[in-house]
């Protein structure tokens, strides 16, 4: 199964955002993620009705922070997104009738449980400003030439 890195490449954006003052087209997102426009309009709309971003159309137009970084968490942008597979692994199901396979799956649904409820906790404490901070400090103990991220 193939990583999905929207999590991750969404609060990229987000935090990118905040860091301009100007508003970000779809292309130029698109750019920066090296993806298409399109998927940024429609990954960029369930922030949007969650209300963590609004867009303007037309010239001058694009995608803006609705709220502060300190008031988005993890987990807010993870549900936003649709609360996609946190695993990548998972039961089988093979032969259902076989007692094996049932004692395999009960054990590793117990487990998947208990780890899901875990990471997202963890998602809910962390907010999108704590990570800019992070980033922040990075950049202050490096010189400014160094920050090579596609803005």
């Amino acid at each position: 199964m193939r990583n999905d890195s929207r999590l991750s490449r969404m609060l990229h954006v987000l935090i990118h955002m905040d860091r301009h003052a100007q508003s970000a087209t779809s292309d130029t997102i698109a750019k920066m993620l090296n993806t298409n426009p399109v998927v940024v309009r429609r990954t960029m709309a369930g922030l949007r009705e969650q209300g963590y971003v609004r867009s303007e159309k037309g010239h001058g137009g694009g995608w803006t922070l609705a709220r502060p970084l300190s008031d988005i968490s993890l987990l807010d942008v993870y549900k936003a997104l649709g609360e996609p597979h946190l695993f990548a692994i998972g039961p089988a199901d093979d032969q259902p009738q076989c007692l094996v396979e049932q004692a395999v799956n009960g054990a590793l649904a117990d487990a998947m449980k208990d780890a899901e409820a875990l990471l997202l906790r963890r998602l809910g404490s962390v907010t999108l400003k704590e990570i800019a901070d992070e980033f922040e400090a990075k950049l202050t103990a490096r010189s400014a030439t160094a920050y090579s991220c596609a803005s």
